[in-house]
């Protein structure tokens, strides 16, 4: 078992909390790459050999801090998908919690901004198929009660239009825009994973 998946998110440390939650803090005003195991230590307030007792490596804390934000974002979008009236309503809001969540996670931003090349070995080619597939186990259970077994594959669709307008700075639409993100949605997003919506669709676009 990685560290990652090690550490009892139900029942969080202390020491771990403190941990993940500086290892964060750190990257948002270092980087990634300049961030130190001492600046860790310094920011969360504990010993180098704690952090080491706790995680192992500085590789260990950083995939821990990673997997902790990837389980509280995935819990947001749960939540509101589970409020949701429709599939469509469901879509939406998880692609806008998601989208907030990015944009406005420090850490996040730095690397994306400062050290692109950190998250590219993540986000194409084989780590991207990983990362899809990850992102999609962590979203399915939003969209199981609208489309049953088809609810891995529908939210890899989603993952993939999700990841694909957070990283293009020409996306046609904006994941923070609601009204103009639900007709992307509608029109685009839908027809893939609910086949009874390409026929809705297509009546619309006759009637109107």
């Amino acid at each position: 078992m990685t560290a990652a998946l090690a550490v009892d998110t139900l029942h969080p440390d202390p020491v771990e909390t403190r941990a993940l939650d500086a290892t964060l803090a750190c990257i948002a005003r270092h980087g990634l790459s300049k961030t130190t195991i001492d600046d860790i230590a310094r920011e969360a307030g504990c010993s180098r050999a704690t952090l080491y007792r706790y995680f192992g490596s500085r590789q260990d804390l950083v995939a821990a801090a990673v997997h902790a934000e990837a389980l509280r974002v995935a819990d947001l979008a749960r939540g509101v998908a589970g409020a949701a009236a429709t599939l469509e309503d469901a879509v939406v809001g998880v692609l806008r919690v998601v989208g907030r969540e990015l944009g406005e996670h420090a850490a996040l931003r730095f690397v994306a901004d400062v050290e692109p090349e950190q998250l590219l070995p993540y986000l194409t080619f084989a780590g991207g198929d990983r990362f899809l597939q990850d992102a999609a186990e962590a979203i399915a259970p939003c969209f199981t009660r609208f489309v049953g077994d088809d609810a891995t594959r529908a939210a890899e669709w989603i993952a993939r239009i999700g990841l694909a307008l957070w990283l293009s700075p020409t996306a046609p639409v904006s994941l923070a825009d609601a009204e103009t993100l639900r007709g992307y949605v509608h029109a685009f997003v839908l027809p893939a994973i609910e086949p009874s919506h390409v026929l809705k669709v297509s009546n619309q676009l006759s009637k109107g």
